[in-house]
């Protein structure tokens, strides 16, 4: 493809470009959140303790998720900017320190993963049984992290010049992969020893490391816009600098959960038993079937906004947004009526007890109830950082999780009342929803309609 052609971000009829962008990643991303309830499936059968111990893992596993999906916004803006705008060398060296962020970061969160998970999971939990469960998971994780760093940065490459396909494939392989292996790892089926929860870890990060290597591949064959050069790299700062200035609001936006996460493990803690965080894991593992396919749309949009941002093409950028808001409304109502109608149902998937079920069926319709305002939040917070305004995005996470929902939590908890504490849920994302209208209207007026469509066909 010649480098003049115009990509068909710029061209392609805005509804269907960002259904074409989308719906492979949506596809793909459904099939993540398969595979995130059938790691949980599997880990509860081993016991309640297992399904607990990966509940504490998680704020750590998704601090690693936030740095190397930070760092991947950041690419993907700058790069489809870059490509917008025809400034082919800006983009092919921002793919080049895309990747060397990629390294970096993997021996970062190895090192700090393997040293300090037993601390890690010591300040969360006492039991003996719960602690070393958690510290041989996140270890595994942790250690071998490369395959997660460098899956999300080359899918993100892919993205950014339109081949969301591949990435379709290439996460849908590393998920179904990963679906496979986990009752093979986890109770030892044919030659491979039974490894209980490590078994879960191992599939996860098997599974992530295939997905790399394909991702690697179909940027060498198939992703010709971007040219990067390995002979000769040297990291350049001013592009690491354009990177991290969309990327570090995005990494500091999704790092917020980590920390909520582990907030809300203590609080349930002191006034619940480990019943309380399977609960919290379960819900966490169940709301991807919702969140994953909006978080899809999302990754499909970006690119798309960026691109027509860089090309000053104001009507095709706000149709786009407009568009991906109205889907993502409809796809978070339409969990959240199934969470609703079914949460005892769905509940019963993992070996849930009698206690279980009287902390979890109030909890997933309670929490979910934030599902009515969040798919609107998602896309707002998305377009801010496909603009280059990621500091909107994070003060809302910030406000959202920080400000209202752990304090709000906290306060609840008060009462004694675990049921009480779900509410803070809810609380929060309509606080949030209150201050992305307030956003939305400034960076409507200051950033879109400057655009005035220069270049409109």
């Amino acid at each position: 493809m010649s480098q003049l052609q115009e990509n068909k971000m710029g061209v392609m009829p805005v509804k269907r470009l960002v259904l074409s962008m989308s719906l492979p990643m949506m596809i793909s991303m459904l099939v993540q959140a398969l595979y995130n309830v059938v790691d949980s499936y599997f880990v509860a059968k081993v016991s309640e303790n297992a399904l607990a111990a990966v509940g504490l893992a998680f704020p750590f596993q998704n601090l690693m998720i936030a740095v190397s999906v930070g760092t991947g916004v950041g690419v993907n803006a700058l790069l489809s900017r870059s490509l917008g705008a025809k400034d082919y060398e800006t983009a092919n060296r921002t793919a080049e320190n895309g990747v060397f962020l990629a390294v970096i970061s993997t021996l970062i969160f190895s090192a700090v993963g393997v040293l300090l998970a037993e601390p890690f999971f010591l300040a969360q939990n006492s039991d003996p049984d719960i602690v070393g469960k958690g510290v041989a998971y996140l270890r595994i994780c942790a250690g071998f992290s490369f395959g997660l760093f460098l899956e999300i940065m080359f899918e993100r490459l892919l993205q950014s010049t339109g081949r969301t396909f591949y990435t379709m494939i290439t996460q849908g392989v590393g998920a179904i992969i990963n679906i496979i292996m986990d009752p093979v790892l986890i109770f030892g089926v044919g030659p491979f020893p039974e490894m209980g929860v490590a078994g879960a870890a191992a599939a996860t990060v098997l599974g992530q490391i295939v997905a790399a290597v394909l991702a690697l591949i179909f940027n060498i064959t198939r992703n010709h816009e971007i040219q990067p050069r390995l002979k000769g790299f040297r990291p350049q700062g001013h592009i690491v600098g354009r990177i991290y200035s969309v990327g570090i609001p995005t990494i500091v936006l999704n790092s917020i959960s980590s920390v909520m996460t582990f907030g809300m493990n203590l609080i349930l803690g002191a006034i619940s038993t480990s019943t309380a965080v399977a609960v919290f894991n379960v819900y966490f593992k169940l709301q991807s079937f919702v969140f994953m396919p909006v978080f899809g749309l999302n990754n499909g949009m970006v690119p798309i906004v960026s691109y027509n941002f860089g090309a000053r093409k104001r009507k095709r950028l706000t149709e786009a947004v407009w568009f991906s808001a109205a889907l993502a409304v409809g796809i978070m109502m339409v969990g959240l009526a199934v969470i609703q109608l079914f949460a005892a149902p769905i509940l019963g998937l993992f070996e849930a007890s009698q206690d279980m079920l009287d902390i979890g069926v109030p909890a997933l319709r309670i929490i979910s109830l934030c599902f009515a305002f969040a798919g609107f939040n998602i896309v707002c917070s998305s377009t801010f950082q496909a603009l280059g305004n990621g500091v909107l995005s994070m003060i809302m996470s910030i406000v959202r999780q920080l400000v209202v929902l752990l304090p709000a939590a906290y306060l609840l908890s008060l009462t004694g009342r675990v049921t009480a504490v779900w509410w803070a849920f809810p609380i929060a994302e309509v606080a949030s929803l209150a201050l992305c209208l307030f956003f939305l209207r400034h960076t409507f007026r200051n950033v879109i309609l400057p655009l005035g469509d220069e270049k409109e066909a």
